[in-house]
């Protein structure tokens, strides 16, 4: 049993590092006061921007890691330059966010595939390498928490927990958290206090969609290798664990790493005879299913940001 869950653990924690790092940027979103559910969308033009720029730089440097931190930087830079959209018409034209998020997905999908069959006459645009998960020395040789946490990890993955500090300590510890998280929960008083509403909004809408881009551009340098034109739903999933998580921080790494858990399990049922028994199907939407159960159980005693999804208007007091 030790000798599964030593094998399994890397995979789980490689599939929940891009939830977590979306699920993240959906934080500092609905902690303004904007609700973002075109996730999905964000992530799939991160993969998009990664995996254009990958390709095109490996053919010039091949042998080189350079164009996959190329490719990441990119993939952030344009996913908080896409979120300008989704952050025009929430902020400033006071249109309904879940309809603006809804349209960022069918956009990303749509448009990232036309411009890869434009580009590359294919759907898909596969990068000829990504990183490589490596022990780290010493620290692997630990017994128990060597083999789980320093055996097999990317470099992506201590990246994305050193953004979760950060996040942590900006969100409850800076001057610029406390006011961002005014804005969520009461605009009307902080703008009153001096704050400007718009300009943290505006904050809160980009580091969302340069995050889930980032987390979309991690997939494809990891266990994808290749554009799709899909994320196969991760972004839906990151948003609900950032409602399990009851938009914190750590709640938020707990439920992503229950649902990388709970993904990798299913994925690799097959091989692990004391899983062969339960039926496969029962198994893959078992995340889901216990999303559901969770958001209906959790619903009641919800710690959203109280104007989060509601439009803000200086003029009303």
């Amino acid at each position: 049993m030790w000798e599964t869950i030593v094998q399994i653990f890397p995979y789980a924690i490689t599939y929940t590092i891009p939830l977590l790092i979306t699920a993240l940027g959906a934080l500092y979103c609905e902690r303004s006061g904007v609700i973002n559910i075109g996730l999905d969308g964000f992530m799939i033009i991160g993969s998009f921007a990664g995996a254009l720029t990958i390709y095109e730089l490996q053919a010039s440097m091949p042998g080189s890691s350079l164009p996959l931190w190329i490719g990441l930087i990119v993939a952030t830079v344009v996913g908080g330059l896409f979120s300008l959209l989704h952050a025009f018409a929430s902020i400033n034209l006071n249109a309904d966010q879940t309809i603006s998020g809804t349209a960022i997905n069918m956009i990303a999908g749509a448009l990232t595939i036309f411009l890869s069959r434009t580009i590359s006459g294919s759907g898909r645009i596969r990068i000829t390498s990504g990183f490589y998960p490596k022990n780290i020395p010493v620290l692997s040789e630990i017994p128990i928490i060597g083999p789980l946490f320093f055996t097999k990890t990317y470099i992506t993955t201590w990246i994305s927990l050193a953004i979760l500090l950060i996040s942590a300590f900006v969100i409850y510890k800076t001057r610029f958290g406390l006011r961002l998280r005014a804005c969520g929960e009461n605009p009307q008083a902080a703008d009153a206090a001096g704050i400007n509403v718009y300009k943290m909004r505006y904050i809160g809408v980009i580091l969302s969609g340069a995050l889930s881009s980032l987390g979309g551009a991690i997939i494809l340098v990891t266990y994808s290798g290749e554009f799709t034109g899909s994320v196969a739903g991760l972004g839906f999933l990151a948003l609900a664990a950032l409602i399990f998580g009851q938009w914190k921080p750590l709640g938020i790494l707990a439920a992503t790493l229950f649902f990388g858990f709970a993904t990798t399990i299913a994925n690799v049922s097959q091989v692990i005879p004391s899983l062969g028994s339960i039926p496969p199907v029962v198994l893959k939407t078992f995340p889901y299913i216990v999303t559901l159960i969770a958001l209906v159980l959790f619903s009641k005693s919800s710690q959203a940001p109280k104007a989060s999804g509601e439009p803000f208007d200086k003029g009303k007091r």
